[in-house]
């Protein structure tokens, strides 16, 4: 069954000791299988797979039938990496994407969010265009955490963390029409960087 999984940015887990992965390998787990606990989870989408995150390395895996499953994430006893990737610049611009949405929702309903905030935006996008360097990128992260209310959603669309940016993107988006929008677009960005992978 082909899922998604995201590896720390070296392809080791979260957890346990085990060695750094390799496309192509597959692995058995030995012990009990239990989800949250042991054995090789997955999930069915990369925005599911990124609440889990400790790193950003995309990958897409082929895992044996669940043992356990809930909606967001399943354990398999065997897993075999098909494809990686490293999607720190795709979730980078993601997240800034979502705050910017967030900000912009402010302004329409007349709560013009503080001018770091879209700041702290634009510099997450020349970073990840390479045309911001991290001192600038940590000052308008610094200065828009400073910032009221909505800026909470862009100083963290400056973190390059999976896991950061999967929570930023979700606080601001509350709304089950916003969930579904990041959902779609991430889905959609991260699928098409392994076109060649039957997904």
């Amino acid at each position: 069954m082909i899922a998604r999984h995201f590896l720390r940015d070296d392809m080791t887990a979260a957890s346990g000791n085990e060695p750094a992965w390799t496309v192509g390998e597959e692995r058995t787990y030995k012990g009990m299988i239990k989800l949250c606990e042991t054995g090789y989870h997955s999930s069915p989408s990369w925005y599911d797979a990124l609440g889990y995150a400790n790193g950003s390395m995309a990958c897409i895996v082929d895992v044996s039938k669940p043992v356990q499953s809930d909606a967001t994430k399943s354990v398999s006893k065997t897993r075999t990496l098909i494809a990686a990737r490293n999607v720190a610049h795709e979730l980078r611009l993601w997240a800034a994407d979502c705050a910017e949405r967030a900000l912009q929702r402010e302004s329409d309903g007349g709560r013009e969010p503080d001018a770091r905030s879209w700041s702290a935006i634009e510099v997450a996008r020349r970073f990840a265009a390479g045309e911001a360097t991290a001192a600038e990128l940590a000052s308008a992260s610094s200065s828009a955490s400073s910032a009221a209310y909505a800026a909470y959603a862009s100083a963290f669309a400056a973190s390059s963390s999976a896991a950061v940016a999967y929570a930023a993107a979700y606080a601001v988006g509350a709304r089950a029409a916003e969930k579904q929008w990041q959902a779609a677009v991430l889905n959609a960005r991260l699928d098409a960087l392994f076109p060649v992978v039957t997904l």
